[in-house]
């Protein structure tokens, strides 16, 4: 959790900033925290980075673009030598907050605020940023963020008796993600960040205005793109995880591979561990010479990263439960060898 002395520092930052630019994590967790502080500023623009591991410099741009004398960077666990050096020569402030573990030393001109810094717990950034607005009307968007994150707020049953028809019974945060009206609002986010920019932008706007999440799940012009999408990518979705379920034979690892056009690794992943507890998941998503990997598994962190520590220009990093790694296409076969060695 954030300390009040680091709410009151955010909240100074957020009144100083007249045209901020928020970049956020594409998930629904980045795209919460940044919907929390806008509509509780009143103002800002949102752009999510979909580059990973992390927000690279190609990203600037935007700055430039939307004019920003502010930068807030939401649930992104690392950022490029390159862009920080871009905001150092341009004097612009920048406040950072995060919930991942720290991999590599944040600059002193960041405002940094992570709360694995002190051993004040890792609960997700949307968790964090409904500590900073306490906006009531706002509470069903912090449970969205948290429990994409695999989180369940301990404001849930405040929620369930305002909104008793999003919500069910459970204390199991991905119970709520996929049997609940609000994880359906979820998943809707999730597949709707994957959507053209033009379509993405349109729903932040109507995001930032709507009063109540029933709202979202109306279709109608309005959301129409929303749910458009959702669809479309869902029956993708399904094909994929049905084909996914045919790899769990015996063994403690599932390993699952997919190529196309369309990256879900995240996903994937997640729904798998929820079906499949016992096991360690492995998503790989082949796009050109790339290899997305996606890893969900009790304490896998370290397990990951050691499995890529000799492979050129492999990067990794995450929660110790929830990892994300990109290696070489050609490494592939390497990195599955090795992570069967580890785990034995």
């Amino acid at each position: 959790m954030l300390t009040p002395t680091q709410i009151d520092e955010i909240k100074e930052h957020l009144e100083k900033a007249q045209n901020p630019v928020f970049f956020f994590d594409n998930d629904p967790d980045g795209l919460c925290s940044f919907l929390l502080l806008a509509r509780w500023l009143g103002r800002g623009k949102g752009v999510a980075v979909k580059s990973f591991p992390d927000l690279n410099e190609g990203y600037f741009r935007k700055v430039d673009e939307l004019d920003a004398d502010y930068i807030f960077i939401l649930d992104k666990p690392i950022v490029s030598k390159d862009f920080l050096k871009k905001v150092e020569q341009r004097n612009i402030p920048v406040v950072w907050i995060d919930h991942h573990d720290i991999q590599e030393t944040i600059p002193d001109f960041i405002n940094y605020y992570n709360p694995t810094l002190n051993n004040s717990g890792n609960e997700p950034t949307t968790y964090l940023c409904y500590q900073i607005t306490e906006k009531k009307d706002d509470m069903w968007l912090a449970v969205i963020g948290s429990i994409s994150d695999k989180f369940v707020p301990d404001f849930y049953e405040i929620f369930r008796m305002k909104y008793p028809d999003l919500a069910i019974d459970s204390t199991n945060a991905f119970d709520i993600f996929y049997k609940s009206q609000i994880g359906k609002i979820a998943r809707i986010f999730s597949f709707a960040l994957k959507d053209r920019t033009t379509n993405v932008v349109n729903m932040m706007k109507f995001l930032l205005k709507i009063k109540s999440p029933y709202e979202v799940l109306e279709e109608n012009s309005k959301t129409y793109s929303m749910h458009h999408r959702f669809k479309q990518i869902n029956v993708r979705y399904q094909k994929l995880l049905d084909k996914a379920r045919m790899n769990k034979r015996d063994g403690k690892i599932l390993f699952f591979q997919y190529g196309g056009d369309l990256s879900i690794s995240s996903d994937l992943s997640n729904q798998l561990s929820y079906e499949f507890p016992e096991k360690i998941i492995v998503v790989v998503y082949v796009s050109g010479v790339k290899a997305n990997i996606s890893v969900r598994g009790k304490n896998v962190r370290d397990l990951i990263l050691k499995a890529i520590e000799n492979l050129e220009d492999a990067t990794g990093g995450g929660h110790e439960d929830a990892v994300g790694a990109k290696i070489k296409v050609e490494d592939l076969e390497k990195f599955r060898e090795k992570l069967n060695e580890l785990v034995g």
